[in-house]
């Protein structure tokens, strides 16, 4: 046993000894496998022994796998569950692979190992890493069966259960953004392909570091922007290239967006902010009735000068969901508030998402905000890095930072 598959060992686990739940014990564990092999990507997938399926729970690279599924038995995926035997394959034998009983073509022409995780007793998952450049070795495979071994112990010890998603289509398809800008007499590439899923009433905070390309995905998203290159669908319908007319009829009737800095109208009162967005909608609520929602009733006819700006903010929060729309898009809705007051924020966004079962989309720059999402989606120098399922999602009131 070599250094490297020591010291891997070593950080695996250490990195289970911190984790309390399912999802981070799977992404902590992707991230150290993919640095310590050299692949760019990979994914992990759970077995559920009712269905008898296994459905991508975390990824690391630039494709959302996240939700995939794949009959045990079928496909590569299914093949390494079902006989519990690595797989390697080089560059040159991966032509027509299918990896979850569907062509993969993503897959086609790069190295790729597929890695049981099991017990003694069971086999619990699968480990995918895709990319390397050199090929992988039976170092790699030696190293990665030992690393799964101890994740799998670690999970059935632990009791980690594992709940499957339902079967469901995306309401919003983003494949291969691109997203470039002028900067002087150079051009700026701010999104480099982008691909993502978001399913209906689900909650997905994004992350990343300043300038990653956080907000310029949410506005494209939210017709605010135009991609360079790519492909935008939303309910089936293609976005990428809207008319002026369908741009602005999808702004108004589909989307509602809260911004970091509330953007209410200075010479309106709170309810008025909320009326004027209302009479420009085919299908809103009551203005009093949102702003209920956000816990304001009372504030109805103050102005927003009057009012701080933990209540400005939910305000906007009304002002988004008198509408009706189907996504609402946030863009670091707490930077400007302090603790408690962002605890309030969050709470109405996260009573929106569950009870109005609307999907939300949140761009935010601090990590313990991620706790409270579905998914967890990372992005680095324009890329996807990440996608997490979060199968035990807090309540925005247990948060802490």
């Amino acid at each position: 046993m070599d250094s490297v598959h020591v010291q891997t060992l070593w950080q695996i686990m250490e990195q289970l000894r911190d984790s309390d739940q399912l999802e981070s014990a799977l992404s902590g564990s992707l991230d150290i496998l993919c640095e310590a092999t050299g692949s760019p990507k990979g994914s992990i997938w759970m077995k559920d022994d009712q269905s008898g399926s296994l459905i991508a729970v975390t990824t690391a690279g630039t494709a959302d796998a996240t939700g995939e599924s794949s009959q045990n038995g079928e496909g590569l995926i299914g093949e390494v569950s079902a006989k519990g035997e690595t797989v390697i394959m080089s560059a040159g034998e991966v032509q027509n692979i299918r990896l979850a009983g569907v062509d993969s073509p993503a897959v086609r022409g790069i190295n790729l190992m597929c890695v049981p995780v099991k017990t003694p007793k069971h086999i619990i998952g699968c480990l995918l890493l895709t990319g390397k450049e050199t090929g992988y070795t039976e170092d790699d495979k030696a190293m990665c069966e030992n690393c799964c071994s101890v994740l799998a112990l670690d999970i059935d010890d632990k009791g980690f259960t594992f709940r499957p998603f339902e079967d469901r289509e995306p309401i919003v398809e983003v494949r291969d953004v691109v997203k470039e800008f002028m900067s002087g007499e150079e051009i700026r590439r701010i999104l480099r392909g982008v691909d993502l899923d978001i399913y209906p009433g689900e909650l997905v905070v994004v992350l990343g570091e300043s300038g990653c390309g956080k907000s310029t995905l949410l506005n494209i998203i939210g017709g605010m922007d135009r991609m360079t290159s790519g492909k935008l669908t939303v309910e089936g319908k293609d976005m990428s290239d809207p008319s002026e007319a369908e741009l602005t009829e999808y702004r108004r009737e589909y989307v509602g967006f809260i911004f970091q800095a509330y953007n209410l109208m200075p010479n309106l009162s709170a309810y008025e902010n909320i009326e004027f967005i209302g009479e420009i909608s085919d299908n809103p609520m009551d203005s009093e009735e949102a702003l209920e929602l956000v816990g304001l009733g009372e504030k109805a006819n103050s102005m927003p000068a009057a009012l701080s700006g933990g209540q400005m903010q939910r305000v906007s929060i009304a002002r988004a969901i008198v509408k009706n729309p189907k996504i609402i898009l946030a863009d670091e809705p707490t930077a400007a508030l302090d603790y408690d007051t962002s605890i309030k924020v969050l709470s109405v966004i996260e009573k929106i998402s569950k009870e109005n079962k609307t999907t939300v989309l949140m761009v935010t720059h601090n990590p313990e905000i991620a706790k409270m999402a579905n998914r967890v989606v990372k992005l680095r120098n324009g890329k996807i890095s990440s996608v997490r399922v979060n199968l035990h999602p807090l309540s925005a009131t247990d948060l802490v930072w």
